[in-house]
Order: C-alpha cells, then sequence, then structure tokens
C-alpha cells in the first residue's frame, strides 16, 4: 500500500506536488491557528465572522509568502539543513507580514469604520508563540514524514566517512543526493573538530570506529583524506581492517581540484594502498635521456608493462614512438588510448611477431630507431610449463632476433624487462628470461648499442598478478586460493615499474643488470587475510567458523618458488638513483652461448621437453627444473 501511494506521488507532475505541498502547509497552519486559540482559551463557537475570516486570511496570506520565498521549489526527497533553515525563515517573516497587516487594518478601520468591523485581540502572547512553535513542528515535520516516505535511501548502505575536511564534505554533500548510500558519521582525528556537526552530520573520534561496527550500524567506511601520505594510509587501513568492514577510498588531489568528488570517483581498497610504499621521485634527465626528440621502439605494447612505458614514453616528447605487438587487439586498445591522450603524438603501430627476423629488421631499420624497450614476453610460470618451447621460440630467440637488429640497424640503446623469476630459476619461463639477459650480456661487448636489463618483482594489477584474482573470489563469496601459507613476494605498482626501467635504460651500458629497490617482501597469505576484511567480509578459520569467506590452500605450482630473488651474486652498487642498483653477475661467452642455442633449436624441432630442461640446466647457474614434465604436447605423445 505505502509502496503503491510513494510510486504515484513521485509520479505526479511537479504542478500537482506543489498544490499538495501548499494544502498541507495551510491545513498545518490552520490547526497551528486552532492550537493557538485553546492555548488562549477561546471556545471557536464565540469567534464572530469576521475573527474566523482573519484567521483563514493570515493562513492563506502566509501560504503566499511561502510561494513567494520559493519554499515549494525544494524537493522533499532530498530535504536537508538549508531547507529547513528556508522553513523557519519564511514562518518568521509571514507571522511578521501577517502582524504589519492585522496593524495596518486595525489603524485604518480606527479612521474609517466598516460596517463596525473592529480588530479585537483573539489570542494571548502565550498563545501566539504556541501558534508559531505548532507551525513550526507541523511544517518541518509534514516534510520530514514525506522525506521519510519518499526517500529512496531507506535501503541505502550506512557509512561513516574518515575525514572531515574539504573532500569529505564535499563527498558528503554529493552523498546528500545519492540513492546507494547514507552519510552516519564523520570520523577524523582532529580533536576540535570531534563533537561538532558538519552539515548535520556529528564528527566522531576514531575509536568510536569500533562501537559502531560491533553493533551493525556502519556497511562502510569511505576514507575521504586524499593527501595522506601512503604509509599513513597504510596505518589507518591496518586500524580499521579489524572491524571487517568494507572500505573504499577517494583518490587524489587532482580529482578534488577538478570538482570531480562523486560517488562514482570512490575505488575499492587496492593492494598498493595496504603496502603503503612510497615510490620514489623521478630523475627527469634519466627519463629524458632515452626519449626525448628519440624514435622510441616498444615491443609487447599491448602488454602490462609494455603499455605503461608506452604511456610513459608518449608523455616525455619522443620524436616518433613505435608500438609493436603480436596480439591485434591489444595494439589496437594501446594505439586509440595514446592518440586520444596524446592527439599530437606522431606514434606508428606495428603488428608482428618478435620472432619474424626479416619482419623486426625492417622495421628498426625503416624507422632508425633510437631506443628499443624490449617488453615482449611469455610470462605467466604455469602455462609456459606446459607449453616451453613457445617460451624458448618467444623469450629467447624473440630477445636474440630483436637484439641482432638493434646491431644492425645501429639503435643507441637497447633495454630487456627481465623478472625476478631469472635469479636461480625453477621454472621454464624463469630460465628462458634468464637466457634472454645472458644473450644480452654476451652481445654488449661487441656492439656499440648499450644493452641492459631490468629485473623487478611482481606488478600489481598485471595480467599474471594474483591479486585481480583475489579481488574476483572475494566479491563472488569465495574461497580465496592461495598456493601455499608461507609464499612471499615483492610488489609494486605497473607506473612505478614503467618509470624505473626507462631510468635504469639511461643508465645502461655494457649489459648491466639492473634491479629494482622492490620495498619488504610481502606474505600473499596475509594479503589474502587483509583485502577479504577490508571488503566487509569475515574471514572462516577456526577461531571463527561462521565467517563468510574461506582461504584455500591449492600447493605450490610447477615451477613455483616459496619466495622470489633479484640478485645472482653479492656484487650490487648503487647508482645515480636511490631505487635502482647495478648488479655485476657471470656471463657466457658468444660462442658458449651460440652452442647452446643449436641445442635448443635441436630440442625444439624434436620437442624433446627432458633434452631442452637439461640444457637450460647446463646453460643456466642455478636452475632446478621441476622433475616432473607439465608440456602438454609432449604428455600427449608419450601415453
Amino acid at each position: 500500500m505505502i509502496k503503491k501511494l510513494k510510486y504515484r506521488l513521485v509520479q505526479y507532475s511537479r504542478l500537482t506536488k506543489v498544490f499538495i505541498a501548499l494544502a498541507v502547509d495551510f491545513l498545518s497552519l490552520l490547526l497551528a491557528s486552532y492550537i493557538a486559540l485553546i492555548v488562549s482559551f477561546v471556545e471557536i463557537s464565540s469567534l464572530t465572522f469576521f475573527d474566523l475570516f482573519r484567521l483563514f486570511w493570515s493562513c492563506i496570506f502566509s501560504v503566499l509568502i511561502f510561494y513567494l520565498f520559493d519554499l515549494y521549489k525544494t524537493i522533499v526527497r532530498y530535504i536537508d539543513l538549508s531547507v529547513i533553515y528556508l522553513i523557519l525563515k519564511v514562518i518568521f517573516i509571514a507571522f511578521f507580514l501577517n502582524q504589519l497587516v492585522m496593524i495596518l487594518a486595525q489603524t485604518l478601520l480606527s479612521y474609517f469604520p466598516i460596517f463596525g468591523l473592529r480588530f479585537n485581540t483573539i489570542v494571548t502572547n502565550f498563545g501566539w508563540f504556541a501558534g508559531i512553535t505548532s507551525s513550526i513542528i507541523l511544517i518541518i515535520g509534514s516534510r520530514l514524514l514525506a522525506n521519510n516516505l519518499l526517500s529512496e535511501r531507506n535501503n541505502a548502505k550506512r557509512v561513516v566517512i574518515y575525514g572531515a575536511g574539504s573532500a569529505g564534505i564535499q563527498l558528503a554533500s554529493a552523498l546528500r543526493v545519492a540513492k546507494e548510500m547514507q552519510t552516519v558519521a564523520f570520523v577524523d582525528m582532529n580533536k576540535s573538530l570531534q563533537g561538532t556537526f558538519i552539515g548535520g552530520i556529528k564528527v566522531l573520534n576514531p575509536k568510536r570506529l569500533d562501537k559502531l561496527a560491533s553493533r551493525g550500524k556502519i556497511d562502510e567506511v569511505l576514507i575521504a583524506m586524499p593527501s595522506a601520505s601512503k604509509s599513513n594510509l597504510q596505518s589507518l587501513l591496518k586500524e580499521i581492517e579489524k572491524f571487517s568492514v568494507k572500505v573504499r577510498i577517494l583518490p587524489g588531489v587532482a580529482e578534488i581540484a577538478q570538482g570531480r568528488i562523486s560517488v562514482s570517483e570512490l575505488k575499492e581498497v587496492d593492494v598498493s594502498d595496504l603496502l603503503g610504499r612510497q615510490e620514489v621521485e623521478p630523475n627527469q634527465t634519466l627519463i629524458n635521456r632515452n626519449i626525448s626528440d628519440k624514435v622510441v621502439l616498444i615491443t609487447g605494447a599491448g602488454g602490462s608493462i609494455g603499455s605503461e612505458i608506452s604511456r610513459q614514453v608518449a608523455m616525455n616528447k619522443p620524436s616518433k614512438v613505435i608500438i609493436l605487438d603480436s596480439n591485434e587487439y591489444a595494439l589496437y586498445k594501446i594505439k586509440n588510448e595514446l592518440e586520444e591522450a596524446n592527439p599530437q603524438l606522431n606514434l606508428f603501430s606495428v603488428l608482428a611477431n618478435v620472432t619474424n627476423e626479416q619482419r623486426i629488421t625492417q622495421v628498426f631499420t625503416s624507422f632508425m630507431v633510437d631506443t628499443v624497450y624490449h617488453a615482449a614476453a611469455y610470462k605467466h610460470v604455469s602455462i609456459v610449463e606446459e607449453n616451453p618451447f613457445e617460451a624458448v621460440i618467444n623469450n629467447i630467440i624473440g630477445t636474440k632476433v630483436c637484439a641482432e637488429a638493434a646491431v644492425s640497424a645501429n639503435v643507441e640503446t637497447f633495454v630487456l624487462i627481465s623478472t625476478d623469476k631469472a635469479v636461480r630459476p625453477t621454472n621454464i619461463m624463469g630460465a628462458t628470461k634468464r637466457f634472454s639477459e645472458l644473450i644480452l650480456q654476451s652481445m654488449s661487448h661487441s656492439t656499440k648499442t648499450k644493452m641492459s636489463m631490468v629485473r623487478f618483482g611482481n606488478v600489481i594489477g598485471s595480467s599474471g598478478s594474483a591479486i585481480p584474482l583475489f579481488q574476483k573470489q572475494i566479491k563472488e563469496g569465495g574461497p580465496v586460493t592461495v598456493t601455499h601459507p608461507e609464499v612471499i613476494r615483492y610488489f609494486m605498482t605497473i607506473p612505478e615499474a614503467a618509470e624505473l626501467v626507462i631510468q635504469a635504460g639511461a643508465m645502461g651500458d655494457d649489459g648491466d643488470v639492473f634491479v629494482l629497490d622492490m620495498g619488504e617482501p610481502v606474505q600473499i597469505f596475509n594479503l589474502a587475510k587483509r583485502l577479504i576484511r577490508l571488503s566487509g567480509m569475515e574471514l572462516i578459520d577456526e577461531n571463527n567458523p561462521n565467517g563468510d569467506i574461506e582461504i584455500k590452500f591449492t600447493g605450490l605450482r610447477p615451477g613455483e618458488k616459496l619466495y622470489e630473488e633479484l640478485l645472482i651474486g653479492d656484487e650490487v652498487n648503487s647508482t645515480e638513483h636511490k631505487g635502482i642498483f647495478k648488479a655485476k653477475e657471470n656471463f657466457l661467452t658468444e660462442e658458449k652461448l651460440n652452442k647452446y642455442l643449436i641445442k635448443l633449436n635441436k630440442a625444439t624441432e624434436l620437442g624433446d621437453t627432458l633434452a631442452l630442461k637439461e640444457i637450460l640446466k647446463d646453460a643456466i647457474t642455478g636452475f632446478v627444473p621441476d622433475n616432473e614434465v607439465q608440456d602438454v604436447v609432449y604428455l600427449q605423445t608419450t601415453n
């Protein structure tokens, strides 16, 4: 019944709604007048026709004042303090004008009597007070009741805004007209604000969050502190996560400046927020060295790292940018993005496979490339274990083809994007990446092209990262799958990794191996637990069997390590960038390397996985392959 009434009222025209509000206000004023008479001990039967006319006229006149002061342009579904203030103002103005009209009429009638009409004082002073108070209560109350009945936010999530600064106030204002959220309180560490009201919303001490969460009075915490440092944000998340309340974060200061504070701007808690990693300020001289006024080519430009390198190259005034990838859709996507963001960019997209020697050489030569960022690679450990020869062809042969094309085309700088899995590898992917490093190291001593490689760990949000999988599993209600309770990994954001790769490449020469400062390693099990809690859910474990989501351990996959390393040897030196280190490592001579390449080609032709593992084991220091063969084609052939 109420739902039908609500639907009908909402569907009425604006004019009809105004007439309804006028009628309700008129009846409220009549009732307030009646209360004033009762308080003044005046019986209705004792009133003359003129007295009754005066009462009705004062109500009609007041409603007219309300209309003239735009009270009926407000929408009761979105009432706030400003509307209540307007109501109070127009009621007192109406009362004042009514009194003024009465005094004028009384004065006129005293000089010009008409039909013996006289203005008698009907209501006492206390009666006037009761009447005004009643009219305020009835008019505001009718609107609050209508707001409660017609509001589309009865089922809205109850949220607390952490941060009562300008960003928090803007967010609260945006939420007033949002259907999906209702702000119940601000929380702020500023003691001078605690206990005060901002826009009718109370500011609480952060310690009160515990009580609100434990009593089930809030559904989400929205962090509106865009200028907070990453370390402060990390501490804040640690404080909130114990309450098992979903947390969302307002993005950076740029959005505030652009006035883009809205519900849609809120983002889920990201791993980068949990890590609290402080990104190092870039050295613009290093960034410009191989990019500004240079012809820059990025292989694997459609991938996670390749696309971010392409974005950052495009922003630093290159002469030309050539994006190369074998994936047509990925290439199309990054091309469109770069063209939209940089309309003046001299951009060329090349659809090609890095193993196609003729095509790659032609591209390098015809564009007269100055700098190459070689990001093209197969990098999913489990997929590569099942398809090892494709990794040999793409990662090893592809790198050799690109490096040789760079030398023949007189490219100034060639930078290989490597991985921490290349250090004492336990899987085919890591072994092929280390072999790629060896190719560059062996070639660098006999060419003018500056060759270097950059190693780093996991990047947050890449196509191979487990974090997006965790977030998907949490949204679906679990379980969250972790390979092992003790597995640890290094993490870095994609933009930071790409930025450091560019800067490291600018310092490279003579086969240098650069490693990025990845910060502290993170235990994946603990990371999964924190993501669950900050999604507003509880972990199912021995202490809480009635929780929301469980974590299942699936076991280490073939070729997977418990922990990753960045250095093969112990000799590491600092560079002019505090986030980048240079490692001195042993490498193979070009003659030895070519012998291994011949063997690899032969094993690839025969599809001999066992021979492949033995060749890589012999060539690469510390390679300990999985004993079991995972190659899906090999297994089908031998069965």
